[in-house]
């Protein structure tokens, strides 16, 4: 692969984490595509095919948006370019201990 290359798709503006396209290597350059600037950002640990990464740090206790939508909540700080799934976010769909 060449350095850079398109690895990751950010589906809306508001989007705080991308999807893996292809599996990305610690270190990797990843360019992104649905976003309107030419972005990249550097891998800082292997992410599987499917998976999350993060776009900017996002706080403990953060919302984690993807399609434009909530998907959960940040248990500890992500850091850019880190790997974002179950060990960093808990889902808040379905959660009955979260109903008003």
């Amino acid at each position: 692969m060449t350095d850079e290359e398109i690895r990751a798709i950010v589906f809306h503006t508001t989007d705080t984490v991308a999807t893996a396209i292809a599996d990305i290597a610690e270190g990797d350059h990843i360019a992104l595509t649905g976003k309107e600037e030419n972005e990249i950002v550097v891998a800082r640990q292997p992410i599987p095919f499917g998976h999350k990464i993060a776009l900017r740090a996002i706080e403990h206790g953060e919302d984690v948006r993807k399609y434009g939508e909530v998907i959960g909540r940040v248990t500890k700080r992500i850091e850019r370019g880190a790997y974002a799934h179950i060990h960093s976010i808990e889902s808040l769909r379905g959660r009955g201990d979260l109903m008003d």
